[in-house]
């Protein structure tokens, strides 16, 4: 990437090509999200007058959060419009033509690109990890409450890793009123087990202070050793479990909630107590940052095929670049399905669509005249 950016400081027609092209980014964005929002609006007005949905949620909660939510999300196809409108204009009107003929090469043209490519980059990175799983909050909220009218409310047969050599099992969780029925805390030292604690029920206590804050109802104790075995009960204890209610049941798209920070700890918590379904959470992760990445591959191929003045003109270039752009999208959803449902690594899974386009790119971008 750095032989892109060497040499003097950025002349007039850098400028002008990085004006142009965030120009035309911004500009697709917000028509094609203008569309969105208007056939979104169409399509569930109905649930939303239903569910009776204040204007002021619509809005604020809904469609404020609806709206930069999808444009990150669909990122790719705008920075590949926005390549190929405006470079297949430049070349339309023979004024690449009229770069190369003053020296200018194709190398050089790409410096500008690159740069834009390397700002939206770093928006969309920093939209995706930090700004928008805030707002996808409240917006899934919102749909739990008037659109979908369900939500995950309960979890059966959990067991986990709490602790170094501690095994809880919840036979149900309800999330209503952050109880666990059947409870049962296992502790070990090696193969042989040290105590067994149960209780009828588990509620929640935890604040931001104490966040793991438990109270027990109708326990059991029993401490385990060579000689002997202790057992208490009761009908209450106030009790500390390392485990919060979010540990303990998985929503749809929790992990479009979490900043990469957030997310980072949780995969890694999961991974130490042995949860095994935390795949989701796993591509969230890695898809933001291979997304960022894609603006320079998308740029790449964009600049590559509309460089050159074809016969169809502007109209082919852009049908090819949108059908790339959808194909790019398509993909990385496939190979996304792939790691959730079967074996793929999801680091891998995220990274091949970026893997097989560069190597599209990079073809493309020999192929073109310099």
């Amino acid at each position: 990437m750095k032989r892109f950016f060497k040499g003097k400081p950025f002349k007039r027609l850098d400028r002008y090509i990085i004006a142009k092209f965030l120009g035309h980014y911004f500009f697709a964005i917000a028509l094609i999200i203008s569309i969105a929002v208007v056939f979104d609006y169409n399509e569930h007005i109905d649930k939303f007058v239903a569910n009776n949905a204040p204007w002021k949620a619509i809005i604020f909660d809904y469609y404020l959060n609806f709206i930069p939510y999808f444009s990150n999300l669909f990122s790719p196809l705008f920075v590949f419009i926005a390549v190929i409108f405006f470079t297949s204009k430049l070349a339309e009107n023979s004024e690449i033509i009229a770069m190369f003929s003053t020296g200018t090469s194709l190398h050089r043209l790409m410096r500008p690109y690159m740069f834009s490519a390397l700002l939206i980059a770093i928006l969309t990175y920093g939209l995706g990890a930090y700004v928008i799983p805030k707002g996808n909050i409240t917006r899934l909220e919102f749909e739990n409450t008037y659109k979908k009218k369900k939500k995950v409310e309960n979890a059966r047969n959990i067991q986990m890793e709490v602790e170094p050599n501690v095994i809880a099992y919840i036979e149900r969780f309800e999330s209503s009123n952050n109880t666990a029925y059947r409870f049962s805390l296992d502790s070990f030292e090696g193969n042989s087990m040290k105590s067994h604690f149960t209780a009828r029920t588990l509620v929640y206590m935890g604040d931001e202070e104490n966040p793991h804050r438990w109270k027990a109802k109708n326990w059991q104790n029993r401490i385990i050793t060579d000689s002997l075995e202790i057992i208490t009960s009761g009908l209450q204890l106030d009790t500390i479990v390392s485990v919060e209610p979010y540990d303990l049941l998985i929503t749809k798209n929790q992990q479009e909630t979490l900043t990469s920070p957030e997310l980072k700890r949780y995969i890694d918590k999961q991974r130490r107590r042995g949860i095994a379904n935390i795949k989701e959470f796993e591509i969230e992760y890695h898809k933001r940052i291979a997304t960022s990445f894609a603006a320079f591959i998308l740029t790449l191929i964009g600049v590559a095929l509309s460089a050159k003045k074809v016969k169809g003109g502007m109209g082919l270039n852009l049908g090819i670049g949108i059908s790339l752009s959808f194909g790019y999208i398509v993909f990385q959803t496939i190979s996304s399905t792939f790691a959730v449902n079967g074996n793929t690594p999801p680091m891998v899974a995220v990274w091949i669509p970026n893997i097989t386009f560069l190597i599209i790119g990079v073809y493309l971008y020999w192929k073109a005249p310099k």
